[in-house]
């Protein structure tokens, strides 16, 4: 029961990076028609640019918080409106490449500054220490991290599809020139767009610090299971990266339980049985 509980919750916990991530790689891709491969690290980023705010200037948890997706949404937004807005009328597999390569070059940046060991990041003395409920204990922190992003995910989704501006972005993902003709700034919305979404990732990856280690391979070691949740989920839809991204975190925890062996990989066969039998994904219209 302790073990099952146990893995429950830490499953929990690895669906709610999921689902953020997957959610920001849903809306890109949704709008821009990217594969944005840079996502890994702009999680990593996230969590890293909190490290560094409390090294050089004393800025603790809360701050980093809001301040570090802004950062990391200020450098995405510097790196669609230089390059990847030049490559929005070629294949897909450009843009794919060129986030790839920016992945790597960040990377392999702070590997070179900051080494492979992971540093610790202390979590929040607000939300230290835990709650026992009889047969376990619970870390507030790690309950924390669960709210915080069914909230952060429930109110991006009805940002998108309640809202005017949500509106217009859905709308620019099927007619852009007509959206142009009512005056709407469509390059704007796709900059914003893609800060929305690497903020969301860097959202995240604040969140992991106090949970993992802060290492430059953070994001390389989440990026592939984020693809293959949205995969399951469906390209480009909002509630299947939601949905997927807690449902098979949960999963993944579960087969710790019951079948440790293929933890590591049962999310890839769940993957490997959609595209079998529904490549458009669980929650994806089929074309």
């Amino acid at each position: 029961m302790v073990a099952l509980s146990g893995q429950l919750i830490l499953g929990l916990i690895n669906g709610s990076f999921y689902a953020l991530l997957s959610l920001g790689l849903a809306i890109i891709f949704g709008l821009l028609r990217v594969a944005n491969f840079a996502h890994g690290a702009q999680f990593m980023l996230g969590a890293f640019t909190a490290l560094l705010l409390l090294r050089y200037l004393n800025l603790g948890y809360w701050p980093s918080l809001v301040l570090s997706p802004l950062i990391v949404a200020g450098i995405a937004i510097v790196f669609e409106r230089l390059m990847l807005s030049r490559l929005y009328h070629l294949h897909h597999l450009y843009g794919m490449l060129l986030t790839f390569g920016f992945a790597l070059l960040a990377q392999g940046l702070l590997l070179d500054r900051y080494g492979s060991s992971g540093a610790p990041y202390p979590p929040p003395e607000l939300l230290s220490g835990g709650i026992d409920v009889g047969f376990m204990y619970i870390p507030i922190y790690r309950l924390w991290v669960i709210v915080a992003a069914i909230v952060a995910c429930a109110a991006t989704w009805l940002v998108i599809e309640k809202t005017k501006l949500g509106s217009y972005l859905r709308a620019a993902t099927e007619n852009p020139d007509l959206l142009k003709t009512f005056g709407v700034r469509v390059p704007l919305l796709l900059t914003a767009t893609y800060g929305a979404g690497a903020g969301l990732a860097a959202f995240a990856g604040v969140m992991a610090a106090p949970i993992y280690q802060v290492s430059p391979m953070m994001g390389a070691d989440i990026i592939i299971v984020v693809f293959a949740v949205i995969v399951v989920g469906g390209m480009g839809s909002l509630s299947g990266a939601i949905f997927t991204g807690f449902g098979l975190g949960v999963l993944e925890g579960l087969t710790k339980v019951f079948y440790p062996q293929g933890a590591n990989s049962v999310i890839f066969a769940v993957m490997a049985l959609v595209l079998l039998f529904r490549p458009a994904g669980l929650f994806g219209k089929d074309a």
